[in-house]
């Protein structure tokens, strides 16, 4: 690490991809989660120095280092379109209110926060608890603003996640503002943010490289389903979806990757057709694993997406530890946020935006100490 680095804690830090995505721009110093099965994950690839395994309920911000950047990707179950929908005042999401008690007490409050969430923070609740979460942040003294920012720009993989960044509002950030809405604001983020005071339009480059597709990160050798199975699979799959599978090329080398879905009391596949992943979900968050229809040299085959698959998805290296359980491996991935979104986050607005807030301290100290000189 460099030391001259931004320190960054993370909150709800799960497997640890998002220290995997900021740790090349700043220095983690403290990260937390209760789940032990993901604080395995996490441990093995990050090392136990600065790791603390509890729950939020349980933390007490006076004791945590000094973090210029802290990151929560709270949780999302009463947020998401597969969950309840109870909002910020259900149990998991409701998490959000013990990281703010948290984040009053530590003893300097961070430069810049970053908050993840799914879409669905925008708009639950009528939008009332995206408002009430930017309210609690604008009464701490935070310009704030909300992006949506799709992982399928790095991956292939479509994963909508919105993102929060919060900024202390005693310096001058405009070089990393815009006046209005750029790629990183959906019509729900404009639409919730309308007449929000201390509302921000950040700007950051739009990425340049063009993502791998789905079937160039598959491993082709894996073993595949029994015949059996694969028919069993292929006959759900939606019939419009079965027509299109008809027309593919013999000589086609192609993968169509699908959930299972119950439609009007029958279960069937519906598969995606652009060469990338649906979005990586667990079972807990109310949707299955997700299957891989195989096609090659004119045979049909099936079989469950692998976890280093899942963690390729998710932009982790091959290198990248796992679980050695099917199941904990694939929600761990399945609940993370994407290393190389983090990554952009990171370089191109986190870390200089807390540079930018030093960089004002530091004129601030001055500029007091000039001051008393003079008088």
């Amino acid at each position: 690490m460099t030391s001259g680095f931004p320190t960054f804690v993370d909150f709800f830090a799960g497997s640890g991809l998002v220290t995997q995505g900021a740790q090349h721009a700043c220095t983690p110093v403290w990260s937390n989660d209760i789940c032990p099965k993901k604080a395995a994950i996490y441990t093995a690839n990050h090392g136990t120095g600065h790791f603390h395994q509890d729950s939020i309920e349980n933390v007490n911000g006076s004791t945590i280092p000094q973090g210029d950047i802290v990151w929560a990707s709270f949780p999302c179950q009463d947020l998401s379109l597969a969950g309840k929908m109870g909002g910020l005042a259900a149990s998991r999401s409701g998490l959000f209110w013990e990281w703010l008690r948290v984040l009053d007490e530590m003893p300097e409050r961070p430069k810049v926060i970053a908050l993840e969430n799914v879409t669905g923070l925008l708009s639950s609740n009528g939008g009332e608890d995206y408002r009430l979460l930017h309210k609690a942040l604008r009464a701490r003294s935070y310009r704030i603003g909300p992006m949506v920012i799709d992982a399928r720009h790095w991956l292939p993989q479509s994963r909508p996640r919105v993102f929060v960044v919060a900024v202390q509002e005693h310096f001058d950030a405009t070089d990393h503002e815009d006046l209005g809405p750029n790629w990183l604001h959906s019509d729900s983020v404009t639409q919730v943010i309308t007449s929000l005071e201390g509302s921000v339009f950040w700007s950051m480059p739009f990425p340049k490289n063009r993502p791998k597709k789905l079937s160039e990160i598959i491993d082709w050798e894996v073993p595949v389903f029994d015949e059996a199975k694969t028919e069993q699979l292929l006959s759900i799959i939606a019939a419009r979806h079965t027509s299109r599978l008809k027309s593919i090329p013999k000589s086609q080398r192609a993968v169509f990757p699908g959930y299972r879905r119950t439609r009007n009391g029958k279960q069937v596949l519906e598969l995606r057709f652009d060469n990338i992943s649906g979005c990586l979900r667990t079972a807990e968050g109310g949707s299955s694993r997700q299957f891989l229809i195989l096609h090659e040299k004119g045979k049909w085959t099936a079989r469950l997406i692998t976890t280093r698959e899942a963690a390729r998805l998710m932009g982790a290296p091959d290198s990248y530890q796992l679980a050695a359980n099917y199941n904990e491996a694939y929600s761990a991935m399945g609940d993370a946020v994407a290393v190389p979104v983090v990554k952009h986050l990171a370089e191109h607005l986190l870390a200089p935006l807390a540079k930018l807030s030093k960089s004002y301290a530091k004129r601030s100290r001055k500029e007091s100490a000039r001051i008393r000189l003079s008088a």
